[in-house]
């Protein structure tokens, strides 16, 4: 990260990083086994037979509570219609409550989902109990509601009820609606847009507003949700059993926003950062960024694609395991970092809510790496003493290496075709990129054998750009390699490329248009300089 601030620290105007999207999973542990809910039933509630209409009596309860809350207060409950995205249909109703600041329930919305539930089954044989029933634990279809309410601490949020017992939750917050509410209590003015801030008087005060994102706070407003929405339990039933609420992390979503003072530069970095972390970001420098060891055996995922979510809008991702970092510049406004996980085992984590201080900590850690890594890659200027020096001869003991110029097309394919070392996780074997260099650039084992290949590795050994992993026949590139590589290969595309394969006029036309950026611009300097040549001859 301080190699990123050192870079582009006079574009930058500030700097904060913040939990986005956080989904909490809430149950009661009192009720999450067979036996406990047996043991509720006829001590506390003083029913003999647990049996199917039991349970559902209690659903019934429940369902005709919401819909006269629902009644006696004006509020909207429909069934959620398929293809309709429930945050763009509700956007309405969100405003109307903020314009009034208004707090409370706004909408409800019913759903037929799978969620977890109790069947009640007699046995098979009888028994010398008549009561008897066999409960065990299913996953079936049934009613779900989504209430849509505003908070005064957490800001828009939704909570989903299941219906059936024994009446799981779920809560969908977002960290941005939070520090949003903090920032207007303390009267600190901003300008937010796109879930994100693109100006504030104090960065220091956001990112302290950011901090105080707490389990302790989440859980008083979860909890007081809860009692105020969620199915009824006696007073005498509470006494009786632990009826409070676990609360678990399901899904966690951080990111590092960087607000730059223009528009202009963020394209452009965030288009040189998916083509370079397209070519570098290899299984072994994804594992060093989560910050674990790399083994075959590795569950889920481990690879990196760009991906267009609609016009103009695109997402580089790097997949880790259960968790994926996206990057995104958001129609030129910012440029954002994220940490996206599903599993915070995955990361060593406990998914308790108040073990999210670690999880800050953690994500804090991995999207700093990201951030490094991709200023490493950014910052792949290197001196012309360097590439002097390579196209010198080497001599390491009695053998004598030729050097690399800058002009050998075979050593600039087949340093392509290393940069693209993801797809290896120990490394590629020489047979291995024989055939990806025959393969990308069509030739012929007759116009490039193995022995040739091999004679190419070993030249670039000796002008340490590259290594071998540990005793085995296999190699990557070396981070003085990784950076000559980057340098001859965009070399190569962006300007020899098009110069070689005559792209452009031989001699600028005023009559003609060109088509591309690139032609453009070349016809500009061109001009330019002629220009300077004539003013030279008249002086």
């Amino acid at each position: 990260m301080e190699l990123f601030a050192r870079l582009f620290g006079g574009l930058l105007l500030f700097v904060y990083h913040c939990f986005d999207r956080l989904v909490i999973h809430g149950y009661l542990s009192g009720l999450s086994r067979p036996e406990q809910v047996v043991y509720f039933f006829r001590q506390v509630v003083g029913v003999p037979t647990i049996s199917k209409e039991v349970l559902s009596q209690r659903t019934s309860v429940y369902q005709n509570w919401v819909e006269a809350f629902a009644r006696n207060r004006g509020i909207p409950i429909e069934w959620a219609e398929s293809g309709v995205r429930k945050k763009d249909y509700l956007q309405l109703p969100l405003r109307r409550m903020r314009k009034r600041n208004q707090h409370g329930v706004y909408f409800i919305l019913k759903s037929m989902e799978q969620g977890s539930t109790f069947r009640s089954s007699a046995p098979k044989y009888p028994t010398t109990d008549p009561h008897y029933r066999i409960l065990a634990r299913q996953r079936s279809r049934f009613t779900h509601y989504y209430f849509y309410l505003r908070d005064p601490v957490l800001g828009p949020m939704v909570m989903r009820v299941a219906s059936f017992f024994p009446f799981h939750t779920t809560y969908c917050l977002n960290g941005h609606s939070f520090i949003e509410n903090e920032l207007n209590r303390q009267g600190i003015s901003f300008r937010k847009n796109d879930n994100a801030f693109l100006a504030v008087v104090d960065p220091e005060a956001l990112q302290a507003a950011a901090d105080r994102f707490t389990p302790e706070v989440i859980r008083q407003r979860l909890e007081y949700w809860t009692l105020v929405l969620g199915p009824k339990f006696s007073r005498r039933e509470r006494a009786a059993m632990n009826l409070r609420r676990f609360y678990a992390v399901r899904q966690v979503e951080y990111c590092r926003n960087f607000i730059f003072k223009r528009h202009f530069p963020i394209h452009r970095l965030f288009e040189r950062s998916c083509e370079l972390g397209l070519w570098r970001l290899t299984a072994q420098k994804i594992s060093e960024i989560f910050g674990t060891r790399l083994t075959r055996r590795l569950p889920g995922k481990l690879h990196t694609t760009l991906e267009q979510v609609e016009h103009g809008h695109h997402i580089f991702r790097a997949y880790w395991k259960n968790a994926f970092l996206k990057q995104y510049e958001k129609f030129s406004t910012f440029l954002r970092n994220e940490l996206c996980s599903n599993n915070l085992a995955d990361f060593g984590l406990k998914k308790g809510l108040e073990h999210l201080a670690a999880v800050r900590q953690k994500f804090l850690l991995i999207t700093d790496r990201f951030a490094a890594f991709q200023a490493q890659t950014l910052n792949v200027h290197v001196d012309f003493p360097l590439l002097q020096r390579l196209a010198l001869p080497v001599i390491i003991g009695t053998a004598r290496f030729p050097g690399i110029k800058i002009h050998d097309t075979r050593m600039i394919r087949l340093m392509e075709v290393l940069l693209h070392g993801g797809t290896r996780l120990s490394g590629w074997r020489a047979a291995q990129i024989h055939q990806a260099v025959l393969t990308t650039y069509t030739l012929m084992p007759s116009r490039y054998g193995l022995n040739q290949l091999r004679y190419d590795l070993r030249k670039m050994r000796a002008h340490g750009l590259l290594e071998r992993d540990s005793q085995r026949y296999a190699y990557r590139l070396t981070d003085k390699g990784v950076k000559v590589a980057v340098l001859l290969v965009l070399f190569h595309q962006r300007l020899c490329g098009p110069l070689a394969h005559s792209l452009f006029r031989r001699r600028p036309d005023h009559t003609h248009h060109p088509n591309s950026k690139l032609e453009t611009a070349f016809h500009k300097a061109d001009n330019s300089i002629r220009e300077i040549v004539e003013l030279l001859e008249a002086a």
